[in-house]
This record gives C-alpha cells, sequence and structure tokens, in this order.
C-alpha cells in the first residue's frame, strides 16, 4: 500500500513483536475464524506482552496500549493487506498456506468477517493482490497476471468489485523470485492519484488520463500529502555530496517534490563516514511517510559494503523530517523507538511505529502490548510467537487503529503462521 494523508503504511517493512513464553489463553476464547460478536473484539488469550517489564533490555516501559485480537482466520498462513474504509467496511487480503499459498479475500460488515471471492477483474492472479484506499469510499485491487509482468487491477465503489476502468499503464516490479506485484501507490481522491512506475517514472491520474512524469532521480517510495502536494524519495548520484569514494559515486539522499507542474529536487542533509573510507558507500532515502496534518517524514541509510575492511563504522540511520521549508535530521528518540518508521499519529498526538513501539508526544518509548494465541489454534502453552504486522491503519473519523498480519507460532513438530486482524486498546 502506499501512503497518502491519513493513511499509515505501504507493506515493505514488517512490524514484529516476540512474545515471551507464558500461560496460553482462556478456554473461552474463539478458534481462529470465529467471528467477534457484533460491537466486541474477538478475547485473545494470556495478556504478558514479550520482553519483560519496564526496564527491558528494549528501553521501552510499561506501555498501556496493547494489541487485541479482532479477527483470528479459519486458516494458516498470512494477511498481507488491510483496507480500513469504516468500521462495517473492513478488507482484508492474505495468502493461505496450503503449498501453493493461494490467495484469500475477507470483508468485515460490521457484523462479522467473510471469506470472499477474488474480484473476477484479477483474473486468475498468479500472486496475492494489494488493495489501496484510494478515497471517496473507492479502493482498488491488483495483482500480477497468470503470465507476464502485466498487471490487472480492479476497484470497489463501496457496493461491488469491478475492472478498474483506466488501470495505469504499469507493470509490476516484480524482482527476481517475487510473485507478489509491487508498484507504490498513493492518492489524495480517486482524482488525483499517483503510482510509482519505475524508479525514474511516476504515473498520474487526474479523473480523466494517466501522464508519465520524469523523475530527476531515482526513487523508492512516493506519498500524496495532499492534491498538488506530492513527495518521491530516493537516491542521486549526482550533485553537491558525490564526489567518488574508491571509483563510485558516494550516494546521497535524493527528496523530490511534485507542486502541480514538475517534480524538482528539494536539498536534504549529506552523509559522508570519516577517512578511510568503507567499501562502497553511500545514503539513500527508502521511505516516505505523509502523516495526518500534513507532516513529511523519510527514511533511509547511510551503509557500506560490510566486511570488507578490519574496522567499520555503525550503520547510520537517515531520519529526515520536512518543516514545510527544508529538510532537516530528526532528534534520536529514546529507548527502542529510534530507528522505527512511525505508521500513524493519533489524536493525542503520539506515533505509532513499527517494531510494536509508540512514541508519546511528550517523547517517550513505549511498547505496545500483545496477546498470545488461545490454546484452541493450536499453539502450545511452550511455544514462542511473535506478532508481525504488515498494515496498521486508523478507522476513518475515529481515533481507533486496526492492524493485519500474522502471528509465528514456533514450535517443536507443528509451527504454523496465524493470520490475524487486531485492534489499538487503550487501558
Amino acid at each position: 500500500m502506499g501512503r497518502s494523508a491519513g493513511a499509515v503504511r505501504r507493506a515493505a517493512v514488517a512490524a514484529v513483536a516476540v512474545v515471551a513464553l507464558g500461560a496460553a489463553g482462556c478456554a473461552a476464547d474463539p478458534r481462529p475464524g470465529s467471528p467477534a460478536p457484533s460491537g466486541s473484539r474477538a478475547a485473545s488469550g494470556g495478556a504478558a506482552a514479550s520482553g519483560g517489564a519496564s526496564g527491558s533490555a528494549s528501553g521501552a516501559p510499561a506501555s498501556p496500549l496493547s494489541w487485541e485480537f479482532e479477527h483470528l482466520a479459519d486458516f494458516h498462513g498470512r494477511f498481507t493487506d488491510v483496507a480500513v474504509l469504516a468500521e462495517d467496511d473492513v478488507w482484508a487480503v492474505g495468502r493461505e498456506s496450503t503449498g501453493a499459498f493461494d490467495a484469500v479475500l475477507l470483508h468485515h460488515d460490521g457484523t462479522g468477517w467473510e471469506r470472499e471471492p477474488l474480484p473476477e477483474a484479477l483474473g486468475n492472479s498468479a500472486g496475492t493482490p494489494a488493495l489501496e484506499l484510494i478515497g471517496g469510499g473507492e479502493l482498488w485491487s491488483w495483482s500480477s497476471a497468470p503470465s507476464g509482468p502485466l498487471l490487472t487491477w480492479a476497484r470497489w465503489d463501496g457496493v461491488r468489485w469491478s475492472a478498474l476502468p483506466h488501470p495505469p499503464p504499469v507493470r509490476g516490479l516484480l524482482p527476481a523470485g517475487v510473485t507478489d506485484p509491487v508498484p507504490k501507490v498513493a492518492a489524495s481522491g480517486p482524482d488525483d492519484v499517483w503510482v510509482l512506475a519505475s524508479d525514474r517514472s511516476a504515473l498520474h491520474w487526474d479523473g480523466t488520463r494517466w501522464t508519465t512524469t520524469a523523475l530527476p532521480h531515482r526513487a523508492a517510495d512516493i506519498a500524496v500529502a495532499g492534491p498538488h502536494d506530492v513527495w518521491a524519495v530516493g537516491h542521486r548520484t549526482t550533485g553537491p555530496g558525490t564526489e567518488p569514494a574508491q571509483g563510485l559515486p558516494y550516494t546521497q539522499p535524493a527528496a523530490m517534490h511534485w507542486d502541480g507542474g514538475a517534480w524538482r529536487t528539494v536539498d536534504t542533509p549529506r552523509y559522508r563516514f570519516p577517512e578511510p573510507l568503507p567499501a562502497e558507500p553511500g545514503a539513500s532515502l527508502d521511505e516516505v511517510v505523509a502523516l495526518d496534518g500534513g507532516e513529511v517524514r523519510a527514511y533511509g541509510r547511510h551503509d557500506f559494503n560490510h566486511g570488507e575492511g578490519d574496522v567499520e563504522p555503525a550503520t547510520e540511520a537517515v531520519r529526515l523530517r520536512w518543516d514545510g521549508a527544508r529538510w532537516t535530521e530528526l532528534p534520536q528518540p529514546p529507548g527502542g523507538c529510534g530507528p522505527l518508521v512511525p505508521l500513524g499519529r493519533d489524536d493525542d498526538g503520539g506515533l505509532l511505529l513499527d517494531g510494536n513501539r509508540y512514541l508519546t508526544a511528550e517523547g517517550r518509548c513505549l511498547k505496545i502490548g500483545r496477546h498470545r494465541l488461545p490454546a484452541s489454534t493450536g499453539a502450545r502453552e511452550t511455544s514462542r510467537q511473535s506478532l508481525w504486522l504488515e498494515e496498521v491503519h486508523r478507522v476513518p473519523g475515529t481515533d481507533e487503529w486496526l492492524g493485519a498480519g500474522h502471528v509465528q507460532v514456533d514450535q517443536s513438530g507443528e509451527p504454523f503462521d496465524a493470520p490475524v486482524v487486531v485492534r489499538l486498546k487503550r487501558r
């Protein structure tokens, strides 16, 4: 999923939390797949969060926040994407571990979760569909075609799925061995949709037609902060700070802004390791996030080819914030929140971060609690359980947050992944 204003995260980096060994859930917990009663959330077993109490090695004190199981699927596998149009209109897509990793689509209508057929417009998809909330109650989905790099597209209008009338002329950016389509899509509404078609071009839909725009530098991600306010980030190999290192350009972070007429390069801080330089050094931006309120942040790394020198510097996290006039480096947050990317800002001004962390408006780093799977799922008391969230989204018009992913259950003889939808609970 691409990031737009008010949206939360593209499924690129999963949020992981390791659940400590402990007692399994109570007998009253539902089996995976049992829908929660209307207006309630599925109960979860055991209350212990991983990592111990305040003062653990992670540096994150005990939190008043926890992820509660909203839905436990009735199959083994993973949810890979979720779209939240309203409390009574939530879609989740994933893969079932049948050997072939069949794609599955589920819908929540406010009373329960039901498995739905994949949109006919996607055809005999060769990959797991992706979901993107476009705005105006509209949802787009796309997947790779059975053969070749072409993509198939579908549109949910709040009532039914149909073929997207004017799909973007883009092919899936599919690395070797990857079957899921990964174009970056971001939008502020049905007449303002951006697709990162390649690392040097972006497509724009204005409600009537698609226009191809050339990017000044190589891009890895795109985000829409508002109409005529679009950011793409990546790296550049020309300009200040790229003086050669060991015969190659010293890559620098690149930020590109669309103002309604053209893309322009916006200066960012420059990075360079001290001499002697490590092998193949460079800095880049990999993700850009448009938070509620119009704030834009970008994240990446200053890194090198490890293992080729006797003494090597530490890899540096690149964390930037656009203040309306220039890109500045963000101060290092405390505890385990340091390198983590924000997924969204809540009504209290706090940031939900990947890695199951929460950074308060006052700057405290908190760990988000989570539960163990109930014993009815087949998870044993001695199993090691990890919660991985692929997507986290705000329920529109509320300060409720839903996430989707899976619980990885490591246990002797019968390990499995349990697809889950979770809701953020405040105590």
